[in-house]
């Protein structure tokens, strides 16, 4: 099959945000994702190399089970932007894990959002 006609340029997965959508607006701005749009109960957001479609929908199985990974140059600078938010007292998400090595040879940080969606904040 002649795969010219199929080429893609992206992939932008929906995070859940429906918990409080406004909330979770700020969480992702406080973060540095630029909101570059919103209508109809979505906000597209997006960094240096990607982007994301923030949902207002919320399911709590959804939400606690979602994760992205987020691929930083630095994640020493990534880190100390981290905690300078208190994403705790600001957002009442729970605290960020430092960053750690894995077993599987990476050494990431996590960050939860408002609606529990896990970020594994990783240098590449």
């Amino acid at each position: 099959m002649d795969m010219t006609n199929l080429a893609t340029t992206t992939i932008r997965p929906f995070v859940p945000g429906g918990k409080d959508f406004a909330l979770s607006k700020r969480f992702y701005l406080a973060l540095g994702f630029e909101l570059t749009f919103e209508a109809g109960g979505v906000a597209g957001f997006a960094c240096d190399s990607g982007s994301f479609l923030l949902q207002d929908h919320y399911d709590e199985g959804w939400g606690n089970n979602f994760m992205m990974q987020l691929i930083v140059r630095d994640l020493d600078a990534w880190w100390a932007h981290i905690q300078a938010l208190d994403l705790p007292g600001s957002f009442g998400v729970p605290e960020p894990r430092p960053p750690a090595p894995m077993p599987w040879g990476l050494t990431l940080a996590y960050v939860i959002g408002p609606c529990g969606e896990l970020w594994h904040v990783v240098q590449g």
